[in-house]
């Protein structure tokens, strides 16, 4: 298992081996696998939520009308989609296409669902994007905050996966609580939890990933 020392002296590698931007670089943390059959049907499609909250919040589109519409906007959600607009993208496929590259998270009225499925499901299903559904009444604030500080970790057919954990603003704790709360979320969903992880490795957006090999299992 990895410890929280190992990865603090990672995200002090990732920072000496980038380049230095006028611009606040994203951190990322990107692991790969072992001893798996993805041709089993291996796939990962998992929403963690961080321990400390990124600088740079995830981006969330809300598909609803009435008062849910409302209270998204209250809640400051990044974009709305009325009932009106998804029927505009039901035949528009560039724009269909463009609305769910933009945004990291979707959720989607209850009521809504099918319609988001039919318009939007076939641009959203390949992303691993798929609309969470917002019941009645739902706390609507609380559910956009979580998914503000959250990333996804994602991954088919193929031994790897990597996300976004912070920015180099942040300090390097903060950023190995992020990297760990991935990592201890990615375990229990591997067979063999770390016993499945090859090595880590964090990089900066201009930068040479710095990596733990071969981590040995306790």
């Amino acid at each position: 298992m990895v410890t929280v020392n190992e990865i603090t002296d990672l995200i002090k590698k990732a920072r000496e081996r980038a380049e230095k931007k006028n611009f606040s670089q994203s951190v990322e943390l990107i692991i790969t696998l072992k001893d798996i059959d993805v041709k089993k049907g291996f796939s990962l499609n998992e929403v963690v939520s961080l321990s400390r909250p990124a600088t740079r919040k995830s981006t969330i589109c809300v598909v609803g009308s009435g008062d849910l519409a409302l209270r998204a906007k209250k809640a400051n959600a990044d974009k709305i989609v009325e009932p009106e607009e998804l029927d505009r993208l039901a035949s528009s496929k560039r724009e269909a296409k463009k609305l769910v590259k933009a945004y990291d998270f979707f959720v989607a009225d209850t009521a809504l669902m099918p319609s988001v499925g039919k318009t939007l499901g076939p641009y959203l299903g390949p992303r691993g994007k798929m609309a969470s559904p917002l019941p009645f009444n739902a706390p609507i604030e609380n559910i956009l905050e979580r998914f503000r500080n959250s990333v996804r970790i994602r991954s088919k057919a193929q031994l790897n996966v990597a996300c976004k954990i912070g920015d180099e603003s942040m300090s390097d704790a903060d950023l190995a609580e992020n990297a760990l709360a991935v990592i201890n979320s990615l375990e229990k969903k591997l067979p063999n939890g770390d016993k499945n992880i090859r090595n880590i490795m964090i990089k900066l957006t201009m930068g040479k990933a710095a990596k733990v090999a071969e981590l040995k299992v306790a």
